[in-house]
């Protein structure tokens, strides 16, 4: 006989075990089954994004009549103003559409462009070395910006409501205020230091007094509001042309940046072909240079569909070691090829060549890996013929969008532009500050990615769509700098490989390896027998931090599935 104590409170829980307890066998078993992470359900529409408010908002214009486009642009805005650490307009990024009832998948190119005034040694001292804190904290570490043109852009083409219309929701928050989430608060507390430095940034962040913000507290930023409306009232030309351009000139001027009126004007986002690639009967849309993200997953794919990824098991030693191979691979060739196809030659044919994959696999040996420093960038050219943010969003008229955006680093710059009320970005640290140095993410850069006027730094974020039998399938996508690849591989593969759902998908844990540094980095939860017999196949293994920030969307039924990555605490995902 069992006695139990039981405390005040427990009661209702207890008697429901106990009467679990009683049932027959089958009955307990019926109980028990089912998935342990559940993604959200919607039958007209989902959106997956980093924030909840910019989720309800993404809804809510869906719900009254927007397409996914619409959704979309509306959310990036509102994420620019409850997001400011990633969200942006003073950023840019990628995003693909991809429309079933014409068959097309559009990739806008809205990454931002180094100043006309650049120069290929900029960030280099007196010695010929790399000075990282030069193209990171300065006002030269900011690239032109291309967000409000590319959203504007998209919305055009695409969508179906003025840019006033998507940019109501935005202005209302900044004007009015929201309430600060915890991880608000932490956000700027960890860059206090680096936010302090600045009066206009330390005004948008912290009280008069310097004091913080507390949870709860509502948060209003009217000079971005200012900056909204001007954008709302004279069209996306005002950020490139008007007054804002004028407080960004300004604040270039006054210390001693290249960015000139000039390269604001100058600005245009592009529209680009996307990658395209096949893994086990799915079509694989991805965002082509200057991101490396689509020619990279693409090309693992490629590897890693010889082998069996299901039999050989979820995160078993034996699929680990397969795919840290092929990332080593991809990661060489991303050092030596890849770069701004306006300005450099890209091997794209041959890099996602199929023959290709199969000369890449033929090295990876079963049982041991292959050291880094034995692994140079292969040769594609017979085949060829740490803060972001992503959002997913598709509705059921066959509109599928895939965005992902930044401002680099958490909170940019960190330099807020006086009167305008916005982060600059640091993109200009994913340029090659000289070929062979690590930038921030330890990504080795070559010369095809070196700096140059008006040329867009590489970026490794990789907004993905898969389609099945020409239907929408999966829209996924990542922050995490050098993880962005990696991260969206895994979720790719967790979903086909491994018949996940896709709130599973993006919550289990995740690894990554991008050739230099040679070691695989995990995230809490791979079995420490796993982590020995990688070890003993000669891998280097080290747990780090979490990894990325998948907003997922999976369609099959004609019902849609939306998995919010756990990794953001604000992450939601919200259908109709």
């Amino acid at each position: 006989m069992i006695r139990l104590t039981i405390r005040h409170g427990r009661r209702l829980a207890l008697c429901a075990l106990l009467a679990t307890l009683s049932l027959p066998a089958s009955a307990q078993q019926a109980i028990l089954e089912g998935e342990r992470f559940h993604p959200q359900e919607g039958q007209h529409g989902m959106a997956a994004t980093s924030h909840y408010l910019a989720s309800k908002i993404a809804r809510e214009v869906m719900q009254d009549g927007g397409n996914a486009v619409d959704a979309a642009v509306t959310a990036g805005f509102a994420l620019a103003v409850t997001q400011p650490r990633s969200g942006n307009i003073g950023g840019g990024g990628f995003m693909l559409i991809s429309d079933e009832n014409s068959g097309k998948v559009i990739a806008i190119d809205y990454r931002e462009k180094a100043p006309s005034g650049a120069y290929e040694t900029m960030f280099q001292n007196d010695q010929g070395e790399a000075v990282s804190e030069r193209s990171r904290y300065t006002h030269n570490a900011s690239g032109v910006p291309g967000t409000v043109a590319g959203l504007a852009l998209a919305l055009d083409e695409y969508g179906t409501l003025n840019l006033a219309e998507a940019l109501a929701p935005a202005i209302d928050l900044a004007e009015n205020g929201f309430a600060l989430p915890w991880r608000f608060i932490e956000g700027v507390e960890s860059a206090r230091e680096r936010l302090a430095k600045w009066p206009a940034t330390r005004a948008k962040f912290f009280k008069p007094d310097g004091s913080s913000y507390q949870v709860g507290e509502i948060y209003r930023q009217p000079d971005l509001a200012a900056t909204l409306k001007r954008i709302a009232a004279h069209g996306p030309r005002e950020f490139y042309e008007g007054k804002t351009a004028e407080l960004i000139a300004q604040e270039m001027e006054q210390h001693g940046g290249l960015m000139t009126a000039e390269d604001l004007a100058a600005y245009q986002p592009t529209l680009r072909e996307p990658v395209h690639g096949t893994y086990r009967g799915y079509d694989i849309y991805a965002m082509s240079p200057p991101s490396s993200g689509g020619a990279h997953i693409v090309q693992m794919l490629n590897i890693l569909e010889g082998y069996d990824i299901g039999e050989m098991g979820f995160n078993s030693a034996r699929t680990i070691h397969v795919m840290a191979e092929a990332m080593k691979r991809a990661y060489a060739d991303r050092a030596e090829y890849l770069g701004d196809t306006d300005f450099v030659d890209v091997p794209l044919e041959g890099i996602t060549s199929k023959a290709y994959a199969d000369e890449l696999r033929e090295q990876i040996e079963l049982g041991h890996t292959t050291p880094s420093d034995a692994i140079a960038a292969g040769n594609p050219l017979p085949y060829e013929s740490n803060e972001t943010t992503h959002f997913s969003i598709a509705d059921d008229n066959g509109l599928a969008v895939s965005n992902t955006y930044t401002i680099n680093f958490s909170y940019g710059s960190g330099i807020v532009v006086e009167g305008a009320g916005f982060l600059l970005n640091n993109e200009m640290d994913d340029f090659s500050a000289k070929p062979g140095t690590p930038n921030a993410y330890g990504l080795i850069g070559g010369e095809a990615n070196k700096i140059a006027p008006n040329k867009r730094m590489l970026s490794s974020m990789t907004p993905t769509i898969i389609k099945k039998d020409g239907k929408n399938f999966l829209i996924t996508g990542s922050p995490g700098g050098s993880r962005i690849i990696t991260t969206t591989l895994q979720v790719v593969m967790n979903v086909i490989d491994h018949d996940m759902n896709i709130q599973t998908a993006v919550s289990v844990p995740r690894i990554h390896h991008q050739w230099l540094p040679d070691e695989i980095r995990i995230e809490q939860g791979v079995s420490p027998d796993t982590i020995a017999l990688l070890e003993a196949m000669g891998h280097t293994v080290s747990q780090q931090d979490a990894m990325g920030a998948a907003q997922s969307i999976l369609i099959d039924d004609e019902s849609f599935y939306g998995g919010a990555d756990p990794r953001r605490s604000t992450s939601s995902a919200l259908g109709l």
